[in-house]
């Protein structure tokens, strides 16, 4: 369930599925990654929670709209995928400025 909030996040801020764009249901979701459609749901459900995903009740889910929170995601990731390679703020801030050049 944790790894398909991870798949699906990153799925987000990629492109995958573009802000405002409908995504797949849950079923088709679940075959894809050949879970359980009730787990598939239950991450679905986080994603709501967090904000990524919106559920228009005749229309299904779709990706937010709200850039801003996708980019804090983006972010996120980075942050703690940079940390992981021991990497300190300071040196992931130059790693930043360095793109901005």
């Amino acid at each position: 369930y944790l790894q398909l909030i991870e798949q699906l996040e990153l799925a987000i801020v990629v492109g995958e599925y573009p802000p405002g764009e409908k995504i797949p249901g849950v079923r088709d979701l679940a075959a894809q990654a050949q879970v359980n459609p009730n787990t598939m749901q239950r991450a679905l459900a986080e994603l709501e929670a967090r904000g990524l995903l919106e559920t228009q009740r005749t229309a299904g889910r779709t990706v937010t709209g709200d850039v801003e929170k996708i980019a804090q995601t983006l972010v996120h990731h980075f942050y703690h995928q940079a940390a992981a390679l021991g990497l300190t703020k300071a040196e992931i801030a130059a790693l930043l400025e360095q793109e901005e050049a």
